[in-house]
């Protein structure tokens, strides 16, 4: 669950950016799809404070096609990083979302 502070503007992101289709959805809360990666997204609640993003880690999805995503979104995005095959055995990249939190996209190596 990503807590963002405008629910429609990062629907629209996920949605038009990102391929993602809403596919359920109730008052400050949204479940989206993409290639069976489902991912939610949330106004943040009354009881934790939400003043900046305090998120420090990434989220990491594996896809198959990680060449055909990168070439969607590298010219509309922010990229953390660019496409590049890393010694551990995966072809990734990272970019940034509307909101701040970073999406890495990946697939092994050889696979």
């Amino acid at each position: 669950m990503l807590w963002v502070r405008d629910l429609e503007e990062a629907i629209g992101f996920y949605r038009d950016q990102l391929g993602f289709a809403v596919v359920k959805q109730a008052p400050g809360w949204v479940c989206l799809e993409r290639d069976g990666v489902e991912i939610m997204l949330a106004l943040p609640n009354e009881h934790e404070p939400f003043e900046r993003l305090q998120f420090t880690g990434s989220f990491y999805f594996r896809v198959e096609d990680v060449d055909g995503i990168w070439n969607e979104l590298k010219d509309r995005m922010v990229v953390v990083y660019p496409l590049e095959d890393f010694e551990y055995g995966m072809r990734e990249f990272a970019i940034r979302d509307n909101t701040g939190y970073i999406l890495q996209f990946g697939r092994e190596i050889g696979v």
